[in-house]
């Protein structure tokens, strides 16, 4: 009987056609969120002696929205396909407790970056005392926090369960109704974990808004300097606006949802009302990299050159793997022989030049793919065969030796 239970709940309740275009937007959802939380870490990488410890929250965003995509989209979409949840129950708790480890790091993140942009743009006196070690100890907290809610349904404060829709996992809905003990799990999620954030943000977001535009007033008098100040505060407001709007798109459905299953009739409330709040819930993991990729002058600036080195390198991998002798056409090095220093040189008066080395490149020949290309650009055009080139160097540096005298006595 348990089996069959168990077999009914992991079951689809949603039309085929709507589980197919579940898993489509999955898929882009996916993808949008790989590639881009990828490229804030790389770019992050490339700018980390740069860093301010205020961006150490958006590095721990990617990480958590890029763990969210890992452990549950391919579930998610693969069972989607088929119609049922494909893993078990073991792995449906495993899933379940991936997504709020990783989603409630994600808004206890958020929080915190919308707390220390307010104390850095209102109190510039306190921010500027904000160190790395701050960003690490308030990064840590955030974490211990999404633990502890995770951890709770696996010691019985809540359960882990199918949702009602059955092809993902998350709290047990319907035992959240049934049983006091789970619905105040599901009612300390609502409050610590969305209302809580909610009015945090807001109110930061706020109080930056109300700063600006106080600032924007006194920078009115400063006409050499308004122009600046006005594209600095064009993009505190845009990033406040937009992290604002993508906080409560992503998250206030799935709140809304989980307070009626808590205390409605679950019963009278549709799969569909359960299956799309979870896209939208996902969908958090697209919207920071767009935010903080698109928004940012520094992260953005980073992407759009070091992504057109990258793709003139795949383009080049693409054309070395059809045709390795057109890809390995060596470009010349040309070395002059008056940059290396001799005891005996031309005379000024001589109009002959010290004659040309022209080596080949054999860089290709050192790269295994594309994207070993691109992990050693710009060094790439390093010199292989040094042997023959000391020898080159030898052999016409002795015959220059020679050549100088002659040039300076004809000259004479």
């Amino acid at each position: 009987m348990g089996m069959l239970d168990e077999d009914i709940a992991f079951h689809s309740n949603i039309p085929v056609p709507l589980d197919i275009t579940v898993a489509v937007v999955y898929s882009v959802f996916g993808i949008c969120s790989l590639f881009g939380n990828s490229t804030l870490l790389y770019i992050s990488y490339k700018k980390k002696h740069l860093l301010k410890p205020a961006e150490y929250f958006i590095i721990n965003l990617a990480v958590s929205d890029l763990g969210l995509t890992l452990s549950l989209y391919p579930m998610a979409i693969t069972s989607s396909f088929y119609h049922r949840w494909l893993y078990g129950k073991t792995v449906c708790s495993i899933y379940a407790f991936c997504g709020m480890l990783f989603g409630i790091c994600s808004l206890t993140t958020l929080t915190l970056l919308s707390m220390v942009c307010f104390v850095k743009v209102c109190y510039p006196l306190y921010g500027n005392r904000f160190k790395s070690v701050h960003g690490h100890l308030l990064i840590a907290c955030a974490w211990v926090n999404a633990l502890l809610f995770a951890c709770s349904p696996l010691v019985h404060w809540g359960e882990y369960g199918p949702e009602p829709y059955g092809t993902a996992c998350c709290i047990d809905w319907r035992l959240s109704n049934e049983h006091t003990t789970a619905r105040s799990y599901t009612v300390a999620l609502f409050i610590f974990c969305y209302i809580l954030p909610c009015c945090v943000i807001v109110a930061s977001y706020t109080g930056i808004l109300v700063t600006v535009h106080a600032s924007r007033k006194t920078m009115e008098q400063h006409a050499s300097r308004q122009t600046h100040m006005s594209s600095i505060q064009t993009i505190i407001v845009k990033l406040s606006v937009a992290a604002c709007v993508s906080f409560f798109v992503a998250w206030s459905p799935y709140a809304v949802v989980s307070m009626w299953a808590a205390f409605g009739y679950v019963e009278n409330i549709p799969p569909v009302a359960f299956a799309v709040p979870a896209m939208f819930a996902k969908s958090s993991t697209i919207y920071n990299p767009i935010i903080y990729l698109m928004l940012r002058p520094n992260f953005r600036r980073v992407m759009w050159r070091d992504l057109g080195v990258l793709c003139h390198t795949c383009l080049r991998g693409c054309q070395c793997t059809k045709d390795p002798e057109k890809c390995c056409s060596k470009p010349e090095i040309r070395i002059r022989l008056g940059t290396i220093q001799t005891k005996q040189v031309p005379s000024p008066n001589s109009c002959a030049q010290p004659p040309m080395i022209a080596l080949n490149d054999h860089s290709c020949g050192r790269c295994k793919d594309a994207f070993e290309c691109f992990r050693h650009y710009p060094q790439i055009c390093v010199l292989q065969n040094v042997q023959l080139l000391n020898l080159y160097l030898q052999e016409t540096l002795f015959r220059n030796v020679h050549y100088a005298p002659k040039v300076v006595q004809h000259s004479k």
